[in-house]
């Protein structure tokens, strides 16, 4: 599996955080919450969910602790951010170099995926992780738990 390299504009997304953690895990919560009142933001660019991840390091992966916490977003783009609804918040995620990974199959079931871009793909290229966002960005072939659906997993990267 071999990423695009590209480089994402500064982007602007307004939604919904939770701390969270891979042990306490609160995703269906923060989803459940978002998702009927993402009509209520303005300025939305199209219909792609943003499922943002920000981690305390760029190591977050190489020091794994399952109750280690982080920030995780249910959040969509905008092309302007004005009024902000209440309970959400906005993130500006910089511009950047992105590994982006394509993904088919059941969410549920991406941890191999996972394991082959921070354990294998990642500490054998050109690039180390920046500190910027990651996210996965689910798009008009997004299915949830269905095994045709398919996604993107965005990496922020920099050459190492």
């Amino acid at each position: 599996m071999t990423p695009k390299i590209q480089t994402l504009p500064t982007t602007l997304l307004v939604g919904k955080k939770s701390i969270t953690s891979f042990a306490n895990n609160n995703t269906f919560e923060l989803w459940q919450s978002f998702s009927p009142r993402k009509k209520e933001i303005n300025h939305a660019i199209n219909n792609g969910l943003y499922a943002v991840e920000i981690y305390p390091t760029t190591t977050f992966f190489q020091n794994f602790d399952p109750i280690r916490e982080f920030q995780k977003w249910a959040a969509i783009s905008v092309s302007k951010i004005d009024e902000i609804p209440e309970g959400m918040e906005s993130l500006t995620v910089p511009e950047g170099l992105y590994a982006v990974f394509p993904y088919k199959g059941k969410p549920s079931e991406a941890m191999e995926t996972f394991k082959y871009i921070y354990g294998d793909w990642l500490p054998n290229s050109e690039y180390e992780m920046d500190s910027r966002p990651y996210f996965a960005l689910m798009g008009d072939k997004y299915k949830g738990e269905h095994p045709e659906s398919e996604e993107e997993f965005w990496v922020p990267i920099k050459k190492k």
